[in-house]
């Protein structure tokens, strides 16, 4: 008989035990299911703004490139004579304080050059041309980067004087963009902040934390060309150096900010 109200007991024990693991699993997964429906990542649980910063910077670098093109009937005599030039060129561009270091070769080309003879026809057939090798032509590009602006278009005009076949592509550009677009980053950041306080103290709803944060925009500037269609004319024809108007370059961040409200 004790042994028997004994293991009821110790069954009763083990149900309650249950019971109370199986209450205690239904409160959990109660306040789980709870939290999980107090956020919900743009749903009216939080609260998504966007900010805008901007700002107008002065480039402080300008680049172009030129050309040296050689034509001649020997492919070393070619390469001679365009390395004369090239040499000529550089040695100029240091002369007037360009560093070694923003002069660089972008393209280097030796081709044969050739000229279509065509052939007399005879009765009523006329023979496939025949192609004559005639010479070679060497066709070097460099570019160069020029940290005193001001200085941009007597280097134009005099890399053109020692020879080169045509300059392009000038552009300005900035050569630190880190602080400029760290500066606009920042305003953004403000702009949308104080965007979200008053967006909230308008729906009468408090702000919780930061739960995302995105940006985009055009962070680095862009080059800005110095002439319609990036390119200017040979250099060489021109009588006085060009004047150069950098103007300013535009420089965009726009983040958004997505919180928590209470």
């Amino acid at each position: 008989m004790m042994q028997e109200w004994a293991r009821d007991k110790r069954f009763k024990a083990l149900v309650f035990l249950l019971l109370g693991l199986l209450s205690v699993g239904a409160v959990a997964y109660t306040y789980l299911t709870y939290m999980q429906a107090q956020y919900v990542p743009g749903s009216m649980s939080s609260l998504s703004v966007t900010g805008k910063g901007e700002a107008f910077v002065r480039p402080d670098i300008a680049t172009f490139t030129f050309s040296v093109v050689v034509d001649e009937k020997d492919a070393v005599k070619a390469q001679e004579k365009a390395a004369q030039i090239g040499n000529d060129i550089l040695a100029y561009l240091k002369v007037q304080g360009v560093e070694e270091k923003d002069i660089k070769t972008e393209n280097y080309s030796l081709n044969p050059k050739y000229e279509y003879e065509t052939q007399v026809c005879t009765s009523g057939w006329c023979p496939p041309g025949k192609q004559n090798l005639v010479g070679y032509t060497v066709d070097e590009t460099m570019s160069v980067k020029v940290r005193k602006i001001d200085a941009a278009g007597g280097l134009i005009g005099g890399v053109g004087g020692k020879g080169a076949t045509n300059v392009s592509g000038l552009s300005f550009t900035i050569d630190d963009t880190d602080a400029a677009k760290e500066k606009v980053r920042t305003e953004a950041i403000a702009d949308a902040k104080t965007k979200a306080q008053k967006l909230a103290s308008s729906l009468g709803v408090r702000l919780g934390k930061l739960i995302n944060y995105s940006e985009n925009g055009n962070g680095v500037p862009m080059p800005m060309d110095a002439y319609a269609g990036g390119a200017l004319k040979s250099a060489s024809m021109a009588s006085t150096p060009p004047q150069i108007a950098p103007g300013e370059n535009k420089i965009v961040s726009n983040v958004t900010l997505e919180y928590e409200i209470r």
